[in-house]
């Protein structure tokens, strides 16, 4: 019977190679223009070098307070250094803007406000410096107070007391309650006064400066500082 002989590698012409290694080429990877253009690029949007809306929240947090502290430190040099480490930083977050972006972290805020006061490098936090710590017993002592004082109207507004721990020594106090913004002004003003007057300087561990009053999803409806009888927005 006759056979076919099957042709060996070697004599596939040169011609038919260069075909096989381009096809290979196109099916496998791609290898057309089209396949570069689609790559996203590394530039930053707009080229702008500004750090992205996406930057963590704390590390924006705190650069915007150490721009406010740098600028306390050149307009007063050391002794604002002295005054903003000893409570003027934590004070001034109360009303510092944007406060979107304060209240990302304020306790961040607190640390980058302390450490440009000082003139030093910045040294942003690798993560959160804020810690809340709901307090069940707060709740329920000013609402006894309430009662009994006749401002019952205000502690059925109060759903929680939260303590917003901006670093190891000091905090402000957040009343979560079940009031909105706008036609509820005039309550969130009065709990906010009713609940000053009932707290009375009575800080405990540490140093409460700032009353912060906030709706059910957290958002800051008034606030106050706590060491005075004056309220801010």
């Amino acid at each position: 019977m006759a056979t076919t002989s099957h042709p060996s590698t070697g004599a596939i012409g040169p011609t038919r190679v260069l075909g096989l290694i381009v096809g290979v080429c196109l099916a496998a990877t791609g290898c057309s223009s089209a396949g570069d253009s689609a790559r996203p690029s590394a530039a930053p949007s707009g080229g702008t070098g500004r750090p992205s809306a996406s930057a963590p929240g704390p590390r924006q947090a705190y650069y915007a307070g150490f721009a406010v502290g740098k600028r306390l430190f050149e307009d007063g040099g050391k002794g604002s250094a002295v005054r903003e480490v000893n409570s003027g930083c934590v004070r001034r977050s109360l009303t510092a803007k944007p406060t979107a972006v304060v209240d990302l972290d304020r306790g961040a805020w607190v640390l980058g406000c302390k450490q440009g006061s000082g003139n030093g490098t910045p040294n942003p936090p690798s993560g959160p410096v804020t810690r809340r710590e709901p307090d069940a017993d707060l709740l329920h002592r000013f609402g006894s107070w309430a009662r009994k004082s006749e401002v019952a109207d205000s502690a059925r507004h109060l759903t929680g007391v939260t303590l917003v721990h901006l670093d190891a020594g000091e905090y402000d106090v957040e009343l979560t309650t079940t009031y909105t913004a706008g036609a509820d002004g005039p309550g969130v003003r009065r709990l906010a006064r009713d609940f000053a007057r009932w707290w009375d300087g009575d800080d405990g561990d540490g140093t409460a400066w700032n009353l912060v009053v906030a709706d059910t999803e957290g958002r800051r409806l008034a606030a106050r500082d706590l060491h005075s009888q004056e309220e801010s927005s």
